[in-house]
């Protein structure tokens, strides 16, 4: 863990405004209204999800009497919540404020979930599970996603709709030496790997393989899927550690080999904890990242129209005071909608902002200050008819999950 945070501290203050020098925000508050939240006191780390049929589906992490953890989830519809269902619960479990868990719904009323389990000693030592639910509700005991047994990293995992089940991709650290974060910096140490793999309804777990052999360590992964099949995007990681934005694509069943989504040249020697995120409607991908290139801390996006073969250049959306923590929204239009945390001087905000393929982005909109520190999490933004849901982690006294929504902006 020692060379996440200081080394993203350094990175945030690459300029002055980035490192708290920023005035307070000159982007109005969007007009919002609050769905409220089904998740009690201490509850943290959301993921938001929209189902198929229009729903949102919110899950997150609740502390339990015994010292544990329970992973739960509730769906919004009619901008009322449903009463939380528990999937599980543990005292073993890898807790993380970048690495969390999902829950991701099936066809016909199943459900999908991924969480982390200790597998060893060592700080990063850790397991992902799996479980699927044939009606969201009655939960079979978990299996483990991966073939691999080794007390080493596993998680960052997005899982998406494949057939009628889920498909998952993953970090996986098999091939790193000492069991851990501890050999982030580079070396002749084993690199973290990207693999996929697919679970039916039945839970087993089939089609597990590498996607890439060498990739930055502890970045988020992200996954939708095109009129062509799924696809995958992943900070990378070169041997001279330039650590850029790549797309892998599955077609007529057969995974192809990493593209570069743009060409930043972003060299830097250990892991900023900054995935990119990734939507997809028909043959229109769009993603969005964070990178600072030539010192200078950006929030991007691009698109394609085929499917993620090929991208246009990239359009800048915020630069400067941003620390990333991307999201990202595709609508009917092909327009996307892309969110950010931005640094100010008396702490962040999640902001968003519309672009549409041909550039030209829209005024910059603020949902709501929070907490600056890594304890907010990685603030969740997802799409419910026509309004933006957000979903965050409000640290220190009174903790727990916060929810705001606001029109799509025009």
């Amino acid at each position: 863990m020692s060379l996440r945070i200081p080394l993203l501290a350094t990175l945030l203050c690459l300029s002055q405004a980035v490192c708290g020098a920023a005035p307070a925000s000159d982007h109005g508050p969007a007009v919002r209204d609050n769905p409220g939240t089904p998740a009690g006191p201490g509850a943290r780390f959301p993921r938001l999800v929209a189902a198929a049929d229009g729903k949102l589906w919110m899950s997150w992490i609740s502390p339990v009497d015994d010292g544990g953890h329970a992973l739960r989830y509730a769906v919004l519809a009619d901008n009322e919540w449903s009463s939380p269902i528990e999937i599980a619960r543990g005292r073993n479990w890898f807790v993380n404020w970048a690495d969390f868990p999902s829950v991701l719904p099936l066809r016909d009323g199943g459900a999908a979930a991924h969480w982390l389990v200790r597998s060893g000693k060592a700080t990063y030592a850790y397991d992902v599970v799996v479980a699927v639910s044939e009606d969201g509700r009655a939960w079979p005991p978990p299996v483990r996603l991966h073939d691999d047994r080794s007390p080493t990293e596993h998680g960052f995992v997005t899982l998406f709709r494949d057939g009628d089940g889920a498909g998952a991709v993953w970090l996986d650290g098999r091939n790193m030496a000492g069991g851990g974060h501890e050999n982030h910096g580079g070396g002749d140490a084993g690199a973290m790997t990207l693999r996929t793999g697919r679970v039916g309804r039945d839970g087993r777990v089939n089609d597990d393989r590498a996607l890439d052999t060498r990739t930055c360590d502890c970045c988020q992964t992200g996954a939708a899927v095109t009129a062509a099949g799924p696809v995958v995007v992943y900070r990378d990681r070169s041997a001279d550690e330039v650590r850029d934005i790549r797309i892998v694509s599955r077609r007529e069943g057969a995974w192809g080999a990493p593209r570069p989504v743009a060409e930043d040249d972003w060299r830097i020697a250990a892991c900023p904890v900054n995935g990119p995120a990734v939507a997809a409607r028909d043959a229109i991908v769009a993603v969005a990242w964070f990178t600072a290139a030539a010192d200078t801390p950006r929030v991007r996006v691009a698109f394609s129209d085929d499917a993620g073969s090929r991208f246009a250049q990239p359009v800048d959306l915020a630069s400067g005071a941003v620390s990333g923590r991307v999201g990202i929204v595709l609508l009917d239009d092909g327009d996307a909608v892309v969110s950010w945390v931005a640094t100010t001087r008396d702490g962040a905000e999640i902001r968003y902002r519309r672009v549409g393929p041909a550039g030209s982005p829209g005024e910059v909109a603020t949902i709501t200050r929070i907490d600056a520190t890594r304890s907010a999490g990685f603030p969740q933004m997802a799409l419910a008819g026509d309004r933006l849901v957000f979903a965050w982690t409000r640290p220190g006294p009174g903790a727990g999950l916060m929810t705001a929504a606001a029109p799509v902006p025009r």
